[in-house]
């Protein structure tokens, strides 16, 4: 089967899908499908690439240079700039070039039901929960709705229009909000993933609300007399200008372009031509917005508690499994930067709580997850309070897809290596996708012809191929690796074995492949499992049976 790799979009999170698209692509059984890899410009355009664009640091080290001295997604590029090098593919030419649409992105267009939609329309099955999950899990005023809805929990918000935040006194707003939420304020742009968007208020500062609402507005107002570094543009060297609009290209902190001058309606696609406006206009208010700001703005308390990312799988007979969920801690907050830029969040499988409200966790994510109509997989996040009540929020219908990814973890938790996790999302995809009653028939083919070589697997074992390891670190990391690839070979079937010394080896589990160090694992390989991870084993095993040898 041919798998078109989606990856990139025009979401802020097109990041994380660029790194995302890479795994997809080094872990995906070559035994079972064929990848094809379509990345997805800022501008919504589909262009087929090669591996080698994957091979960059990041999306905007893969983008062609303008040299203009400035680094820049394509947004800021002419159209006939990459149409030179990567070709674009029209959505009637996908069945030519793939037979599944496997998607790896993220935010809105991507996440929100809108591509899902397209692909639809063009009787294209794709990966991940239909239309009515992405939908819901894209919004998160309405997911908060929702999941009262759902599992009856009580979470205290408000939200504002950017057209009521502009028209309010802001001070008396901020002191509502603090009579109503209490403090910190956690301060949310709503159609936003990956903790872009989300911003901790944790004083009664008006100035620093004033700027949090603003970010995740994602607006900006310039101002001689204003809390902005751009108040003092006259006073920079050309390189302080330079790096000043070079950080506004950032998806995740800046406001990136495009950007629209509210006064004046004039469009600003590069840094370069922000600032020669600022140049020309500074001495005077600049209102700045981009071009995909947030209507709305979300206000929620804050909770203290144990904070948990919990995924869940479904089988063919739509029953949600939640998986052992993971404990983040040691962070202030997990945001972006503790994400995906720092060491610092520390995690654990399962939470550091008993039993029972571990399991209360998963009850509650897996009713979220059915009763919110989303189907094949999710990650939804919550807290865990000190009373031992399960709040929930953010319901990710396409989770972050890093190796170290929290539901590629908890998957291995119940035996699924990074291979066969994808291997499950394309084929319950597909089960889903029947549901629709679009090209059932040649669906359901799809589905058997998938499903007979997952049985002919098991019934004609591919070839052992251990990889053994001594009690260093880097041998450890290096034999994971090559373990990772020879499972996405597809010819031979990989064990990992630890050893120890001459008299002691060890058979590694797939549960261990995400400890970082040799005291991780041998700490790991000396413990009982814990109950909850057995039980979940249980409840999962005529799911994971079809992908295991």
């Amino acid at each position: 089967m041919k798998i078109g790799i989606f990856f990139g979009g025009p979401a802020r999170e097109r990041e994380v899908s660029f790194a995302g698209g890479r795994t997809a692509l080094a872990n995906l059984d070559k035994g079972l499908f064929e990848p094809v890899l379509v990345f997805v410009d800022g501008r919504g355009r589909f262009r087929l690439v090669q591996p080698d664009f994957l091979q960059h640091d990041s999306l905007l080290d893969a983008l062609p240079d303008d040299g203009s001295g400035f680094s820049v997604y394509d947004e800021s590029l002419p159209i006939n700039a990459l149409d030179a090098t990567l070709p674009q593919l029209r959505p009637d030419q996908f069945h030519a070039y793939f037979d599944l649409a496997f998607l790896a992105m993220h935010g809105p267009n991507c996440e929100d039901g809108a591509i899902q939609g397209l692909l639809e329309w063009y009787n294209m099955p794709y990966t991940g929960p239909g239309l009515v999950g992405s939908a819901v899990g894209i919004n998160k005023i309405l997911q908060n709705d929702l999941i009262a809805l759902a599992i009856g929990q009580e979470k205290k918000t408000a939200t504002i229009s950017r057209d009521a935040y502009e028209r309010a006194d802001k001070a008396q707003f901020f002191r509502s909000l603090i009579e109503h939420l209490g403090r910190p304020i956690v301060v949310k742009a709503p159609h936003q993933g990956s903790s872009i968007g989300v911003v901790i208020v944790r004083e009664a500062d008006l100035t620093a609300f004033c700027r949090a609402v603003e970010q995740c507005f994602f607006t900006m107002t310039v101002q001689p007399d204003g809390w902005s570094k751009l108040s003092e543009w006259t006073d920079l060297t050309a390189s302080e200008k330079h790096g000043l609009a070079q950080a506004m290209v950032s998806l995740d902190s800046g406001i990136s372009f495009p950007v629209v001058v509210e006064q004046t309606g004039e469009v600003i696609t590069h840094p370069a031509q922000f600032v020669e406006m600022l140049d020309k206009q500074l001495g005077k208010p600049i209102s700045l917005a981009s071009v995909n700001a947030e209507d709305e703005v979300l206000f929620e308390e804050f909770i203290s508690g144990q904070e948990f990312s919990c995924g869940v799988i479904q089988d063919d007979d739509q029953v949600a499994i939640a998986l052992p969920p993971t404990e983040i801690y040691n962070a202030q907050a997990f945001d972006f930067q503790t994400k995906y830029k720092t060491n610092v969040a520390k995690k654990r499988i399962p939470v550091g709580t008993s039993l029972e409200n571990n399991r209360k966790i998963q009850m509650a994510v897996a009713e979220a997850f059915t009763k919110l109509g989303i189907n094949v997989y999710a990650r939804i996040d919550g807290f865990l309070t000190p009373a031992g009540e399960v709040l929930l929020h953010d319901p990710n219908t396409i989770p972050g897809m890093s190796p170290s990814s929290l539901i590629f973890k908890q998957m291995a938790e119940i035996g699924m290596n990074l291979a066969n996790s994808l291997t499950y999302l394309i084929r319950q995809s597909l089960r889903e996708r029947i549901r629709t009653g679009k090209d059932t028939y040649h669906l359901k083919t799809l589905l058997a012809d998938l499903d007979a070589q997952l049985a002919s697997r098991k019934a004609n074992p591919l070839p052992e191929r251990v990889v053994s390891f001594g009690e260093s670190d880097e041998s450890f990391a290096a034999a994971k690796q090559q373990y990772y690839q020879l499972a996405a070979s597809g010819t031979v079937r990989p064990a990992l074995q630890y050893i120890k010394s001459k008299a002691e080896t060890h058979e590694v589990p797939v549960f261990c492949l995400f400890k970082d160090t040799i005291e991780e694992l041998e700490a790991a390989l000396n413990e009982p499992r814990h109950p909850l991870i057995l039980e979940t084993n249980e409840r999962a095993v005529h799911i994971t049976e079809r992908y295991l040898p």
